[in-house]
């Protein structure tokens, strides 16, 4: 194609008046250009960076900052290889019981992940108390999921196949993975995390009961131990949450048994249903479908208004939140619409209900 001969004035364009999303795109790239994903999970300063890159930008809008990093660098940790081409893949997965002694016996974090604390140590310092900081880790059901099949999955064939076929060495295979989580998320603490989030993103590939038998023991296991080591070493202890995604057909055993504060929801379930299903057992957190920050502005404000109401009706605490959190194609001033509209949405009847405004990663 040819723009030979196209008469066009490039020379009297009215100044910008609003250059938000190009300064965001540029702020981030330019962090970005010369660095992998890992490398800016690896190194404390960038993850800094771009941990706090969301607060400066949405400053008073956003009520926690959550840590950067990846769930997959607990399977690293344990001894095999994380790619990203550009979705996370895993070439030399766990595909039967015998490639079980291929993974550490023991993981040292502070060795094999100390840059994760390094950097929550880092952003705590830097953001100077504006919020608080969340720590976070895969659920060990999703990270088996991912180190079977070696990738994220349609079907999780490979994985559920194993739950069924060799159950004891799931259960194995899922004990070890929550250790490490278990010595994650105690170091992230003692490092300056003040929230700890358990993303359990492939709970809804489980029937009910192979999920209730499976895949919600190891995240107790998790809430327990590291309450009980924090206390061990003389801490108080920090709010946990567990976003067990789709799993709302278990909401009523997780709010009573499951051992942590604060439940996740994803956007199948309303906040009225939610707590309706919890009582006042737990705080709530959600549920707004990420998706709704491509439908215009107009769109997000309607729906905001009754995410909100169906919460705020419902009582007892709860943290307004997107998913897994902000896809890379979201314009810059449709998030800010939310994070605004949920403000006004919510703010009437905020205090009452014990609800804070909170959007996951950036």
């Amino acid at each position: 194609m040819s723009f030979e001969g196209l008469r066009v004035d490039t020379e009297n364009f009215p100044v910008l008046k609003n250059d938000l999303i190009i300064r965001a795109a540029k702020e981030f790239l330019e962090v970005r250009k010369d660095h992998s994903f890992f490398e800016c999970c690896k190194t404390p300063e960038i993850a800094c960076e771009l941990t706090l890159q969301p607060i400066r930008r949405f400053k008073g809008l956003l009520d926690a900052a959550i840590i950067f990093c990846d769930i997959l660098v607990v399977p690293e940790a344990m001894g095999l290889t994380i790619e990203m081409n550009p979705a996370p893949s895993l070439p030399n997965p766990i595909r039967t019981p015998e490639d079980l002694a291929r993974l550490s016996d023991h993981v040292n974090v502070n060795e094999k992940l100390g840059y994760v604390f390094e950097a929550v140590n880092l952003t705590r310092h830097k953001l100077n108390g504006e919020v608080p900081l969340i720590g976070f880790c895969g659920a060990p059901w999703t990270l088996m999921a991912y180190m079977v099949e070696g990738g994220g999955s349609r079907t999780y064939q490979k994985a559920k196949e194993w739950l069924y076929r060799w159950p004891e060495a799931s259960r194995t295979l899922l004990a070890k993975v929550a250790d490490v989580c278990v010595d994650l998320l105690v170091g992230q603490v003692l490092a300056g995390a003040q929230l700890l989030q358990v993303f359990d993103s492939w709970a809804s590939e489980l029937p009910p009961v192979l999920y209730q038998e499976m895949a919600l023991p190891p995240c107790q296991y998790i809430a327990k131990q590291v309450r009980a080591k924090l206390q061990a070493l003389g801490h108080p202890g920090v709010p946990m949450t567990l976003f067990a995604k789709g799993a709302n057909s278990s909401l009523d055993v997780l709010a009573s048994e499951s051992g942590y504060d604060v439940l996740g929801l994803d956007s199948s379930i309303t906040g009225r249903q939610a707590r309706r299903l919890v009582g006042h057992k737990v705080a709530l957190q959600g549920n707004a479908d990420p998706m709704l920050l491509y439908g215009g502005q107009e769109a997000i404000q309607a729906e905001v208004k009754k995410m909100c109401e169906g919460f705020l009706e419902g009582g007892g605490g709860w943290i307004a939140n997107l998913g897994h959190g902000v896809t890379p194609q979201v314009q810059v001033d449709d998030f800010r619409c939310f994070l605004e509209s949920v403000h006004k949405y919510s703010r009437r009847n905020t205090e009452k209900a014990g609800g804070q405004v909170l959007s996951e990663k950036l």
